[in-house]
């Protein structure tokens, strides 16, 4: 399970970094001042994104494992919960902004 959990975020990784590629290099073509360092650096932001998106898929799964049997113990407990499987989220929240602000 937890290597097919890692192949699926190395193709999302992948993934991202091919569609920064390509859209860098669109924006070299487009007669962008950049050029082939904007197009570099969109590259780094698609691989940053992509080691967020490994790194909080597999953080997030053992967290919310274990918020469903502290649920399922106390179901009062369930906002707290929540509140700590979603905390990782953030972290790619902020990956996914700054790439776009590139």
């Amino acid at each position: 399970m937890k290597e097919m959990k890692l192949k699926l975020g190395m193709r999302l990784a992948a993934v991202l970094s091919s569609i920064a590629l390509l859209a860098g290099f669109a924006s070299a073509q487009d007669g962008s001042e950049q050029g082939v360092y904007g197009s570099m650096s969109k590259l780094g932001a698609g691989i940053a994104l992509g080691g967020c998106g490994i790194g909080t898929g597999l953080g997030q799964g053992q967290i919310g494992a274990a918020a469903v049997g502290w649920v399922a113990e106390d179901g009062s407990k369930l906002g707290l919960a929540l509140m700590f499987t979603v905390l990782p989220e953030t972290i790619l929240m902020f990956g996914f902004i700054a790439m776009f602000l590139l």
